[in-house]
């Protein structure tokens, strides 16, 4: 996705297995699905793309759409080669995003819509000062959060807090360009939610590449790996056997 060479079509397919993961896991433990926000990137073209985008992730489950300024294909925003468009079309394509929002809640009800997370890259290409002139035009646009994406210091993270009102997205991205805070740090600072895009995947590639290095040295891994039961239970397998058993005939 970063590259952005996975296609509209992909993500919103990849976006329905996700929905319907939380909405199995909620079932089977007796508790509402975790509301889970998609990556839109670029909205995949001009500002129609994009309510397409937002019809087509709403009809997915996904709770919320992030849609950020770059030009497409769009970068991680924590790596060089980024470029953002214009001001003047970067509002745009929030304002179509929220206007897509809109009509998703008077077509499926009140509420359905995802909710709008409107990133800018600009704090690299144009300046720290843009930045918060693009948080605020979409914000004025109808935005439900902003995010200004990749902020170098605490200090520039407090002053994006301090100026601009709303909701607002930490992005926690381990050795990137932003300081790493804890949750009770970045909330004490105007924060009011927090994303840990590659801690998750980190973590799992290093024990992946543990694990391997144990087999080809021919060690054991049982004190690195979870236990078989503890892994039947996470994937869903003990479940599966209670449901069977549930239904089963003579």
């Amino acid at each position: 996705p970063d590259s952005q060479l996975v296609s509209y079509g992909e993500m919103q397919s990849q976006a329905a297995t996700v929905a319907e993961g939380l909405s199995s896991a909620a079932l089977e433990i007796g508790k509402p699905p975790i509301p889970c926000i998609a990556d839109g990137d670029t909205g995949y073209g001009n500002a129609v793309n994009v309510k397409r985008t937002v019809f087509g992730y709403g009809r997915t489950g996904m709770a919320g759409i992030m849609i950020e300024d770059q030009v497409a294909p769009k970068r991680c925003g924590h790596v060089a080669g980024k470029s953002v468009i214009p001001f003047d079309e970067a509002v745009q394509r929030v304002k179509a995003a929220c206007d897509a929002r809109d009509e998703y809640d008077s077509q499926f009800g009140p509420g359905t819509g995802p909710l709008i997370l409107a990133r800018t890259d600009a704090l690299k290409t144009d300046g720290f000062e843009a930045a918060i002139e693009r948080c605020l035009a979409f914000q004025k646009a109808g935005c439900d959060m902003t995010f200004l994406e990749a902020p170098e210091s605490t200090e520039q993270m407090q002053e994006y807090c301090r100026r601009v009102p709303g909701p607002k997205l930490a992005n926690m991205l381990e050795q990137g360009s932003t300081p790493i805070l804890s949750p009770r740090e970045l909330k004490e600072m105007g924060y009011t939610m927090a994303a840990y895009p590659l801690t998750l995947l980190s973590a799992s590639i290093k024990a992946m590449e543990l694990s391997l290095q144990r087999i080809k040295q021919g060690l054991p891994t049982d004190d690195i790996i979870s236990t078989f039961a503890e892994t039947k239970d996470t994937v869903g397998f003990t479940n599966y056997a209670r449901e069977e058993q549930r239904y089963k005939t003579d």
